[in-house]
């Protein structure tokens, strides 16, 4: 009994410590929008005590002795905005890919991650999913920016993006067999189900937060059809499966039909990309409760260079940019009017820089979105689809991770593409327009 009391009292005196300590800062905002979707607030005070949001009040509180006001009084604040598909260690080289990919290593692209995820950030992005990166170079960036030795966005990172033989993520496609059977070529190849539960967990040991699947031909690749199921079911539902019991969420890369319907079927969370979904295939995804993931920027800016500058294209890209590019216009406005759950993401590596990420807003609002709905998919319908309860929202418990920008994003949501002001965990990044360090 009397070591339990002397327990419970060094508990309350460590708990006063830290109350006594922590660092309060009060943001005064003109206008919030929360990314609830619900009805933007006039003159709010939301209080953060170090990292994390205490309370959301209304009015403008004042300060007592030893707190910090943040004077945001003539903005509009928003929850730091969420990018569900970026690849932040890959920027594109225009000329020769297949030169590229043979005298590019990943510490590379590393050192093009460190300058990016700087970038993003300062853009409003404060939390970002990276869906296919290698893992050593993309778990040693998360590890940086967690730990403050470079400025960024929290991160999500899936690492390698698993596919098969030929499937758009296999880094052999164009190249002679000599090249292609190098060591470390099929690491992220997978061409049947145990060879997929493998390469799973060994993700998970390398310290990937998600899993990201190829289960059909894609656009930037060379020579497979983005129309094809690629991977077999099993191969899909063994992915999932084993993911799923390492609480790992999986995204699916899936242009054709087929792929949609049947990584749907099989419990995947979420489709990127989704070109030639169809109204059964939006009644799957309401069905599983799975997210679409649109991309449209990367859309649009293949199409661009499929038109203008095909020869920075590898030797297929183009001539598929330009049939799939404007059906994910399409299927965003179908999928949007059938009721599916969308959240934000740019598929952003090199065609549009890292930092232009707020670009795919006026891209949503194109495709039938309200500037309300087109704000939800990258903050409250994002950290859904990430699963997590830290980010996304301004309530109370969640990290202070704030955004503001000068004018109305819900008459002009390309406001956005000009964020003035980042927060991130409590920390000022940026403040009238300028980075703080």
């Amino acid at each position: 009994m009397i070591l339990r009391n002397a327990f419970l009292a060094a508990t309350l005196l460590m708990s006063t410590a830290t109350s006594a300590i922590a660092a309060t800062t009060i943001v005064h905002a003109g206008r919030l929008i929360d990314g609830t979707g619900g009805a933007p607030r006039d003159r709010v005070s939301i209080v953060i005590d170090d990292d994390r949001i205490r309370a959301v009040e209304p009015g403008f509180v004042e300060a007592r002795a030893g707190e910090t006001v943040v004077d945001l009084s003539n903005r509009t604040v928003l929850p730091g905005l969420i990018d569900c598909h970026v690849h932040i260690t890959q920027a594109f080289h225009p000329g020769d890919p297949i030169r590229k990919a043979v005298t590019r290593s990943s510490y590379d692209d590393l050192i093009d991650g460190v300058k990016d995820v700087r970038a993003t950030l300062l853009a409003g992005f404060t939390s970002i999913r990276s869906v296919g990166d290698s893992t050593a170079a993309v778990v040693a960036l998360k590890k940086a920016v967690a730990d403050g030795s470079i400025p960024g966005p929290r991160m999500w990172v899936a690492g390698e993006a698993l596919g098969p033989t030929g499937g758009h993520s296999d880094p052999a496609n164009g190249l002679i067999p000599d090249i292609a059977e190098l060591p470390h070529a099929r690491d992220a190849v997978i061409d049947s189900p145990e060879e997929a539960r493998q390469t799973v967990r060994r993700l998970k040991r390398e310290g990937a937060d998600v899993v990201k699947i190829m289960p059909s031909g894609g656009v930037m690749s060379i020579g497979d059809d983005p129309n094809l199921q690629l991977m077999q079911d099993d191969e899909i539902k063994a992915v999932i499966d084993t993911a799923h019991s390492l609480d790992m969420k999986v995204a699916a890369h899936a242009h054709g039909k087929q792929a949609i319907d049947h990584a749907i079927g099989l419990g995947v969370d979420s489709i990127e990309h989704g070109s030639f979904a169809d109204a059964q295939s939006y009644k799957l995804f309401k069905q599983h409760g799975t997210y679409l993931v649109p991309t449209l920027l990367v859309g649009q800016r293949v199409y661009e260079t499929a038109k203008a500058h095909p020869e920075r294209l590898n030797p297929s890209t183009a001539q598929k940019a330009l049939a799939i590019a404007p059906m994910l216009q399409k299927n965003t406005h179908d999928a949007h009017a059938a009721g599916v759950k969308i959240a934000f993401g740019t598929d952003t590596f090199g065609l549009s820089a890292h930092g232009e990420n707020a670009q795919e807003f006026k891209l949503l609002v194109a495709a039938g979105l309200s500037p309300m709905e087109a704000i939800e998919t990258a903050t409250g319908h994002a950290a859904d689809l990430l699963g997590s309860k830290d980010v996304g929202l301004v309530q109370p418990g969640r990290f202070a991770d704030l955004i503001a920008v000068t004018g109305d994003p819900l008459k002009d949501v390309a406001a956005l593409e000009q964020v003035d002001f980042v927060m991130k965990g409590g920390d000022v990044v940026k403040a009238d327009g300028k980075p703080v360090s």
